[in-house]
């Protein structure tokens, strides 16, 4: 593994908003198994402009998803999704649907950071602000248009 790969995955597995104790992300089996749930839920987001889902489009990898044990039984997941092209408009869109789902999925017992992976979008701090302040969130998703489109990419995918 190179230098950058592996600053890279330090990075990763390592981020600041879920720093607390002592605690490592993913190393246990329970943690991972949350992992691949958690993958299971978003994998068939479908992507706001394309017929495909998030999974199909590898914008979300289950290798970039994270789970980090905290105090008091709780949880910091930390998501990391790739836009598929680096001037992508509705990366905040697809990054709000990601939040949008797991928080009708999962318990409360979580605190959920989903960012653009690192280098991967032209405004990634932007997009990465947007999609992780609790405000902006709720009042993306009081707007009935963007209430619209979000309930368009949650829709089940039929097979």
């Amino acid at each position: 593994m190179d230098t950058n790969s592996l600053l890279a995955n330090q990075f990763y597995q390592q981020p600041a908003s879920c720093n607390s104790g002592s605690s490592n992300f993913a190393d246990s089996s329970d943690n991972q198994k949350l992992c691949s749930q958690i993958f299971e839920l978003i994998r068939d987001i479908k992507d706001p402009e394309l017929p495909q889902t998030l999974e199909e489009l590898n914008v979300v990898t289950e290798d970039e998803i994270f789970v980090r044990n905290m105090k008091q039984g709780e949880a910091c997941i930390r998501i990391n999704f790739t836009p598929t092209v680096p001037h992508c408009s509705l990366a905040t869109l697809i990054g709000l649907c990601i939040r949008v789902k797991l928080q009708r999925c999962l318990d409360q017992d979580y605190k959920l950071d989903i960012y653009v992976t690192k280098g991967s979008h032209d405004t990634e701090d932007g997009v990465n602000k947007q999609i992780n302040d609790k405000e902006r969130v709720a009042a993306a998703i009081e707007n009935p248009n963007v209430k619209k489109l979000v309930e368009e990419c949650l829709q089940e995918v039929q097979y």
